[in-house]
């Protein structure tokens, strides 16, 4: 009977007795010792995934706070071009506002530039030849920026119909409804393709052309070209509006020579047929020492352009 044991268990019902042999109660201790080690490695292993995980959890917040770091440094930089960008916009308005102020005081006195020269000993016209009036009227705002046009306000002291205040209108309103093509006067790059909100110009677009001369249009409702694009006389570069400070669909045009003002009206009459007139007109322009200068343009070789007649506007047609 040795391998062999009895279990007895007693209860209010008498006494149970159970033999079990020794090869049964050593598969007990098996399993028993089985399922306590298997306790103690699933403790073990999940005592080390959580050591894993909070180690995770560190790294995961090490890297949100290292991005939340990063966002900062780059609003903190947003800021900073921002502000760098509205110093260098009031630099420029600053000085558009000192030349206005310079215009409205010369146009108040009636002072005029003064030359030692007349228009016809500054400017030989009939010496130059087709050549160079072609790149002339190409480098320089001629012509209309629009197919048909009604001019509704010209250049000068005048009532704003907005502000309702006498100010300086440094350019030419021209009455076309909204969407009407917009056109490159003369060859140059754009500098500006945005709304202009310290001008009141709205949606604007600006155009710097050569010897100094730049183009504006105003008041549109579309833009079709980037800053740093090239144009060429004739391109489409948008369409008009009513934006900014206007009172009805026009398209605000300016002409600017070093940063004046010009009245565009004599540049809208040049072409090649009235190719005098805009020299007899305005006479704050060193005709002479420009002229000399497409010469010299049209002498090199790498500048030679195309011997053909430009039309009487900015528009091909």
């Amino acid at each position: 009977m040795r391998d062999r044991y009895t279990v007895t268990i007693t209860d209010y019902r008498g006494a149970r007795h159970f033999n079990l042999s020794q090869l049964m109660r050593r598969m007990l201790g098996a399993v028993g010792t089985a399922v306590t080690l298997g306790f103690v490695l699933g403790a073990f292993a999940i005592y080390m995934l959580s050591t894993k995980v909070a180690a995770l959890n560190s790294d995961l917040k090490m890297l949100e706070n290292y991005q939340a770091h990063i966002k900062e440094q780059n609003l903190q930089l947003l800021r900073k071009q921002k502000s760098l960008l509205h110093a260098v916009e009031e630099k420029a308005d600053a000085l558009t506002r000192m030349s206005d102020e310079l215009g409205d005081l010369e146009i108040l006195i009636g002072l005029k530039p003064q030359t030692t020269n007349t228009i016809a000993d500054r400017l030989d016209s009939a010496t130059l030849t087709a050549q160079q009036k072609r790149l002339m009227l190409e480098s320089i705002p001629s012509g209309l920026p629009l197919k048909q046009t009604r001019l509704t306000s010209g250049y000068g002291m005048r009532v704003h119909p907005v502000l309702n205040r006498k100010a300086l209108h440094g350019g030419l309103d021209m009455s076309a409804k909204v969407g009407t093509p917009v056109y490159a006067t003369a060859n140059g790059v754009v500098e500006w393709a945005a709304p202009h909100k310290s001008s009141g110009l709205g949606n604007m677009i600006k155009l710097n052309h050569n010897y100094g001369f730049s183009s504006t249009f105003g008041h549109l409702n579309k833009i079709l070209v980037n800053v740093g694009d090239y144009v060429q006389r004739g391109d489409l570069i948008g369409h008009t509006g009513n934006t900014g400070m206007s009172s009805a669909p026009h398209l605000h045009y300016e002409i600017r020579y070093l940063h004046r003002r010009l009245d565009p009206k004599p540049f809208t009459d040049w072409s090649f047929e009235n190719y005098d007139v805009l020299f007899e007109r305005e006479e704050n322009i060193k005709w002479d020492s420009l002229a000399e200068s497409v010469r010299k343009a049209v002498i090199s070789p790498e500048r030679l352009l195309l011997q053909a007649e430009p039309k009487l506007s900015a528009i091909s047609n």
